[in-house]
């Protein structure tokens, strides 16, 4: 077995390149066997297996930089470099990322998840190197999906003006711009990428440049011969010499290619077709199923189960549909997450006003912000990690002029496997200080529902934010109910305890804090909205209460519970508050049970913290036990 003395890229390097080929078939079937076990993405890493022992062979990492765009692709980068024992754990609590960490390993140069930053990192680390004399070669891995947004094209632009040398990869496993096949293609990369033909393409230009109208008639004729049989025109533009398009799964063409690129200066630009799920015929039939995986049987393949619950992610499919039907001015956005967002059926039921805009969060705001001026009602179905990438459309192009566009934000609070860049940790505290926007939080499916539809109806930027998976499994109305703006209500009166105590739950914490209720005998509210506030109730709860507890999904600093704290200031109220939330850290990724636990945010965690806060019971045990829970190891 060739891959079980392959433990870093020193020893791929050693191998002949014949032997490259059978090795990357042992890698695929590693990584399916693998994945199929922990779980994970699939598809994406079946598909640049050959890329990825290509560009270890080839390059001298990690002296040469390797940035991977999104970074879910990077799962045989992660076996190719010391990793392959820590594949059982990945994703797990106190396992190995599924997407590059610099703290995780000296190969992993920048730590990626969200799409299209590859190209700018890889440009500083470029323009880093000549700054400091050393030699040493950076390439920028990136997706065609991820070329769709706005941030890769302003690195490209700025790229070329430093003639930075770097080489970007554009991994194209959508077969969106030609066909992979043929030999002619694999010939002219490599006569592209020589040296020879860079010499004499420059060395030509400085003759001309002497005589600018030929110069300028040459140049013309090299784009449109180009552009007859290449798709890099566009690329040209910007100052980078494109290469390709190359079969992404003929490695021997690949590292003939990447051997001449490797010795070139300046921008180059190296098109590399790819299939998704390559190698898997199940991934290759449907790599949108494959993408991302629970565990499963790769002879059997995925077998669909149909949740025992609906996730919170169907319900906002199910209530979009529905008001489409009765509202024909509703329009439904999202940026590249249809099957995330839970748009599938109504992308089939209202193809006319569905819109995928591809990575391009600012642009999906700002187009729904376009939609509202003219009457239309926008909805963005985007996640919590995803809308901080448009903040700024979000203030100056919704907020400030007071448009109509709703957001229904998916994945708030933690997220599990995908960790600290997937989580939704943020969105409160980015929200409410926003003027003209309304915010709620839904404690369950069925409230769920209400707040959509009662966002909907406002005529002002609203939000409704939500978890991943499943509530608790309430009943959903199917009748279209709107909640009154900033109230919430109480769920549980305490009785005549040692000293009362009042939880303000907001959103998915409202279950947990009922249960602690049970054991301390506490008030509990289920606040609903975090924009506006319910003053009324937090003033009633602050002045027949001892003390106030808020408890939230989202980071304790300027969060909801900062909002209480405000309220009750402004009032002059002085009663001991203890905030409850994600502490100042990064969340791991984990099980959620298992990191809610570790932020002390579930039932068992909020009675520990309560005890520990307000001296209920002074146990030095406990009260040590509650502080480690609360300081997450870093795992």
């Amino acid at each position: 077995m060739l891959l079980e003395a392959i433990e870093s890229p020193a020893d791929l390097r050693k191998l002949d390149a014949s032997q490259l080929p059978a090795l990357a078939a042992e890698l695929r079937a590693f990584l399916l066997q693998s994945v199929s076990q922990s779980g994970g993405h699939l598809s994406s890493n079946l598909g640049t297996v050959e890329l990825t022992l290509a560009l270890h062979y080839v390059y001298d990492t990690p002296h040469d930089r390797l940035v991977w765009d999104v970074g879910h692709q990077t799962y045989a980068h992660k076996v190719l470099t010391g990793r392959r024992g820590g594949m059982p754990g990945l994703r797990q609590w106190g396992g190995i990322a599924g997407f590059p960490r610099r703290d995780e390993s000296e190969y992993d140069t920048f730590g990626t998840a969200h799409s299209s930053t590859s190209i700018s990192a890889a440009l500083g680390m470029a323009i880093a190197a000549r700054r400091k004399g050393e030699e040493r070669k950076i390439v920028a891995v990136i997706g065609d999906g991820a070329m769709s947004a706005g941030m890769a094209f302003e690195a490209m632009n700025n790229a070329g003006t430093p003639n930075a040398d770097l080489l970007v990869i554009l991994n194209d496993n959508d077969m969106s711009i030609s066909e992979p096949v043929g030999a002619l293609n694999s010939y002219l990369a490599r006569l592209l990428s020589g040296r020879l033909y860079n010499y004499v393409r420059r060395g030509g230009k400085e003759i001309l440049a002497r005589v600018p109208p030929v110069q300028a008639l040459a140049r013309r004729w090299e784009e449109h011969m180009k552009g007859m049989v290449l798709p890099g025109t566009l690329f040209e533009e910007f100052g980078f010499n494109y290469i390709g398009p190359i079969d992404g799964h003929d490695i021997e063409t690949l590292r003939k290619t990447l051997v001449n690129v490797r010795q070139l200066s300046g921008p180059q630009l190296l098109h590399v077709i790819t299939r998704k799920g390559q190698g898997y015929a199940k991934a290759e039939a449907d790599p949108i199923l494959y993408h991302g995986v629970t565990r499963f049987d790769p002879a059997l393949g995925i077998v669909a189960k149909p949740p025992a619950k609906p996730t919170y992610t169907q319900v906002f499919g199910d209530w979009i549909c529905d008001m489409a039907a009765r509202d024909s001015r509703l329009v439904g956005i999202t940026p590249a997450m249809r099957e995330g967002s839970g748009l599938v059926r109504f992308s089939q039921e209202f193809a006319d006003r569905y819109f995928d805009v591809g990575i391009a969060e600012q642009h999906a705001v700002t187009f729904a912000a376009g939609l509202a001026c003219e009457g239309m009602k926008p909805v963005v179905a985007i996640y919590s990690t995803f809308l901080q990438r448009a903040y700024d459309q979000l203030i100056h192009d919704v907020a400030l002029q007071n448009l109509p566009v709703m957001f229904a934000i998916d994945r708030a609070g933690l997220v599990g496997a995908d960790g600290p860049t997937h989580a939704g940790s943020f969105d409160l505290c980015y929200l409410r200080c926003l003027p003209n926007m309304t915010v709620m939080a839904p404690a369950d499916e069925n409230e769920c529902r209400s707040m959509l539809y009662t966002a909907y109806s406002l005529d002002t930027p609203s939000a409704v934010r939500y978890p991943r998976g499943a509530g608790p499994g309430v009943t959903i109305e199917k009748e279209m109910r709107a909640l009154p703006i900033g109230k919430g209500e109480l769920r549980r009166e305490a009785g005549q305890s040692t000293r009362r105590i009042a939880l303000l739950a907001f959103g998915s914490m409202l279950h947990p804090a009922l249960a602690a209720a049970e054991e301390i005998d506490a008030t509990v509210a289920n606040m609903r909205f975090v924009k506006p506030l319910d003053v009324e109730l937090c003033v009633a709860l602050a002045r027949t209460h001892e003390c106030l507890v808020t408890i939230e999904e989202n980071a304790v600093a300027g969060g909801a519970g900062s909002a209480v704290a405000e309220t009750l200031a402004a009032h002059g109220i002085a009663v001991p508050l203890l905030q409850l939330g994600l502490p100042d850290a990064f969340i791991d990724h984990g099980d959620p049970a298992r990191q809610l636990a570790q932020c002390g945010l579930d039932a068992r965690g909020i009675v520990a913290s309560i005890r520990l806060r307000f001296g209920i019971q002074k146990d030095q045990a406990l009260a040590a036990e509650t502080a480690s829970r609360l300081t997450p190891a870093k795992p």
